[in-house]
């Protein structure tokens, strides 16, 4: 699907929800892009840049579907500008560290103070209490401590993280798009704003609810690379192909897995029963040997039509030209830039990237309008460099 630049008609079911965003990086972002793409009027606040040396579109996928406002947070007349932007909004997001957002003057209590029924969104990798609260992190710092990194990897080799997908992007910025929907909702009941505390520590342990489950159950070891999904089983684990690419396969269940050993050309007497661990080991040195003999393209002509769970591998940048993503629009291109559709689907008030992304204050003067600051505000405020 291709969208053509400029703005088009935002008919997401957020439509009509107004949130102030001071930027920051990754997660938040993240999660202003999801609910912005589902129509919310997102104000982007942040500092300046310099414009993009390649003369193309700006880079920052994750700021698309909403106007970018500079603005500068340690001037009183900045923080001013916020205060009265909150009290028309109905929610705030903010990504600083524990703190910072109540020394700059736009912490809960002021924002609250002008807006009872604000939802007040704080994004952090810690969280706003405990021992780590104001300490620095990244991703992988924070899946380490919540014990989702432990079990990535293979078996008798050390965790391989996860590119930033479980903590950022999974663990907090999907995780900050339902907690700012779920608060508006009651907000919307009660009459109330409330705090919502977004920490990505949080949001990867509770990815891994499910290996609770198992683990209660007996089924999964604490030993790395032996389990069900952490490539122990042959059913359930990446395949080299003849042409050095790849072949995942995921047949868990006993049909799949009949249909995935029939594509390999075997029959189920010529292996050890699926679910027998001891000899998961030797059945994948079989499939390895196997996949290894036909190229990848080959082992798609294959598995074609079946319900072996056999998908080939792709580079996230060749992944846009499968069939199937683009007969079911899985991605899009915004002014010659390939990207992730807006995401989830709704039936009767679509998402979409109702704008391409906009350079650091690119929008300041049409935002600001939008918001109802006046034309004499924007321009005394622009003199004396509060916005730019």
């Amino acid at each position: 699907m291709v969208l053509q630049a400029g703005r088009v008609h935002v008919s997401g079911p957020l439509s009509g929800v107004k949130i102030v965003e001071l930027a920051g990086i990754g997660p938040a972002p993240y999660g202003c892009m999801l609910m912005a793409d589902a129509g919310a009027d997102i104000l982007r606040l942040e500092r300046a840049a310099a414009p993009s040396e390649n003369g193309g579109p700006y880079w920052d996928i994750t700021a698309r579907s909403r106007r970018s406002v500079a603005v500068d947070l340690k001037r009183p007349e900045g923080v001013e500008l916020v205060l009265d932007l909150v009290a028309g909004a109905d929610a705030l997001v903010e990504g600083f560290r524990p703190g910072v957002a109540e020394r700059l003057g736009v912490g809960p209590d002021e924002c609250l103070g002008r807006n009872p029924r604000l939802v007040y969104a704080r994004m952090t990798g810690w969280g706003q209490d405990g021992p780590l609260a104001d300490r620095a992190g990244h991703d992988i710092d924070y899946i380490a401590i919540a014990g989702a990194l432990w079990p990535m990897g293979r078996a008798e080799d050390r965790p391989v993280p996860p590119l930033n997908l479980v903590g950022d992007f999974g663990g907090g910025g999907m995780l900050l798009a339902f907690g700012v929907t779920a608060a508006l909702l009651e907000a919307a009941r009660s009459g109330q704003g409330q705090v919502v505390d977004v920490a990505m520590v949080d949001g990867a342990a509770s990815l891994l609810t499910h290996m609770f489950s198992f683990h209660r159950l007996g089924i999964w070891k604490e030993e790395r690379g032996v389990n069900l999904l952490d490539t122990g089983a042959p059913f359930y684990e990446v395949y080299e192909t003849a042409d050095g690419q790849y072949m995942a396969v995921g047949g868990l269940e006993a049909k799949f897995y009949a249909e995935l050993v029939e594509g390999l050309g075997l029959a189920p007497e010529d292996l050890p029963p699926q679910n027998e661990r001891a000899h998961w080991p030797e059945t994948k040195q079989r499939f390895a040997a196997i996949f290894a003999t036909k190229t990848r393209a080959e082992w798609e002509a294959v598995f074609e039509g079946t319900d072996a769970c056999a998908a080939p591998v792709l580079p996230p940048f060749e992944a846009h030209r499968h069939p199937h993503n683009q007969a079911h629009g899985t991605y899009v291109e915004v002014e010659g830039i390939v990207q992730p559709a807006p995401v989830p689907r709704f039936g009767r008030t679509p998402a979409t990237v109702n704008r391409p992304p906009s350079p650091p204050g690119a929008d300041t003067d049409e935002g600001l309008s939008a918001w109802g600051v006046d034309e004499a505000r924007i321009k005394a405020l622009r003199q004396s460099g509060v916005v730019g």
